[in-house]
């Protein structure tokens, strides 16, 4: 038991080693874009108008009448059994 113990602690200190390594790491400066924007973005290309709502009201065009009602052929009127 006592060599499990001691075994197992291999890991925890590798673990406590890797996360002492990243903290101490400095980080690169990146030199392809400027960090100069003072923390605003602008958009890559403007943005283009959405498309407007038909307007309503006495103002707006009118609108197309709806077409008339078509029966089929076949239809007949029902008549009275006598």
């Amino acid at each position: 038991m006592l060599w499990l113990f001691v075994a197992l602690k291999i890991p925890l200190l590798a673990l406590c080693w890797l996360v002492w390594w990243a903290i101490k790491q400095v980080p690169e400066p990146d030199e392809e874009t400027p960090r100069d924007d003072g923390g605003r973005r602008v958009p890559p290309h403007p943005r283009t108008p959405l498309p407007h709502a038909p307007r309503r009201g006495p103002h707006a065009e009118q609108q197309p009448p709806a077409p008339p009602r078509v029966r089929p052929l076949n239809a007949r009127a029902k008549t009275k059994a006598p």
